[in-house]
């Protein structure tokens, strides 16, 4: 009898093990059962001959031709089921993207400045040519869903740490007469003026002015070369330094432009959602990004960002004076892109039907 107990016992445990192991063999051959489902399109396991052919992302010659349209959503019907959401943005609904380094009211040149006159025009512009701004909360929202957002919208970013004051003479007569707000590219210094500080958090209570992470010296650059000690300190030091302000912020406005593979990742471990460079490759859409992914000789200032794979970590911007001239262009790629996307919309509509309904349900109806 104890034999026979034995023997059973050995051969529950071979099962056991057995079983144990074909589960794990299981999971290796099917990577999208650990994989995470924002990132992977499993939309269906036909072969890509039997799905639809789909129109290829939208192109424009009114960029640099070395700035091209990166796209970053890879569940393909996740993505045209936000993209025809009757609820969400319209085709071609485009974002600007425009630092302000320094607003100049004096006759002395600064070097990054706007003289107001210009800055005056510039805003304007942007209202009579019919945008609105954002803050970094509806541009994330708009690019990894569609959410809803004006058809011309504009996040206006002031970077470094400007006074109350500063604020109430440049911007505030915009707020009051249009609801346009800012994002102020913050500066998490160690010693800040309690004065400074105290004055800037009575703006973001308000609603006025949306503080976002830049570092905490205003002068260093990141890149892959920079040690991992200060990759840390200024984007660490960006979180603990906005706990003033009594929110968790969403953007990093990469410290004078430098950014690189480490501070990307370290960004993304962070939980950072958002970054933006220096670059003026133009401006965004919903799943349309414009990047280089090599050198340009003819400006060799700007860095590659196309090969950090993480379009929306590396945003492009206007300069405020690039900005004046861009407007047209602006709107002109807005106008292309939503002609483009409506006369595919039944081709898309078909995709979906055939590939993503089954999983994903109908197309939602106004």
């Amino acid at each position: 009898m104890q034999t026979r107990n034995a023997l059973q016992e050995i051969l529950l445990r071979s099962i056991f093990v057995l079983t144990i192991v074909f589960i794990l063999i299981s999971c290796q051959l099917n990577p999208s059962a650990t994989a995470d489902p924002a990132t992977v399109d499993n939309s269906s396991n036909e072969s890509v001959e039997d799905f639809p052919p789909l129109p290829a992302t939208f192109q424009t010659n009114l960029l640099n031709p070395l700035d091209t349209p990166h796209t970053y959503l890879n569940d393909t019907c996740r993505s045209l089921r936000y993209k025809w959401n009757p609820i969400n943005s319209e085709p071609g609904t485009v974002v600007m993207v425009i630092l302000i380094k320094n607003i100049n009211r004096g006759t002395t040149e600064i070097p990054d400045s706007i003289r107001i006159l210009e800055f005056f025009d510039l805003m304007e512009m942007l209202k009579a040519q019919g945008f609105d701004t954002i803050d970094t909360n509806q541009l994330h929202a708009f690019l990894q869903r569609n959410a809803a957002i004006p058809p011309r919208s504009v996040l206006l970013i002031q970077d470094g740490n400007q006074s109350e004051e500063y604020f109430d003479k440049n911007f505030r007569e915009y707020f009051e007469r249009w609801g346009w707000t800012v994002t102020n590219a913050w500066v998490s210094e160690p010693e800040i003026d309690p004065v400074l500080l105290e004055g800037n958090v009575s703006l973001e209570e308000e609603g006025f002015v949306n503080h976002q992470a830049r570092g905490v010296t205003p002068d260093t650059i990141l890149s892959d070369d920079v040690a991992k000690t200060i990759i840390a300190r200024e984007l660490q030091g960006s979180l603990n330094g906005l706990v003033s302000f009594n929110k968790f912020p969403n953007a990093i406005i990469w410290p004078n432009g430098g950014f690189g593979y480490r501070p990307v990742d370290a960004a993304r471990q962070l939980r950072f959602r958002l970054g933006f460079t220096q670059n003026p490759r133009g401006p965004i859409m919903y799943n349309w990004i414009p990047l280089a992914d090599a050198a340009d000789p003819e400006r060799p200032g700007l860095i590659p960002e196309g090969r950090i794979n993480d379009p929306v970590m590396t945003i492009p911007m206007y300069s405020a004076n690039e900005a004046i001239n861009a407007i047209d262009t602006v709107r002109a790629i807005s106008k292309a892109a939503a002609e483009y996307t409506l006369a595919n919309k039944e081709t898309e509509f078909e995709y979906y039907n055939t590939v993503c309904a089954e999983k994903y349900g109908p197309l939602p109806t106004p």
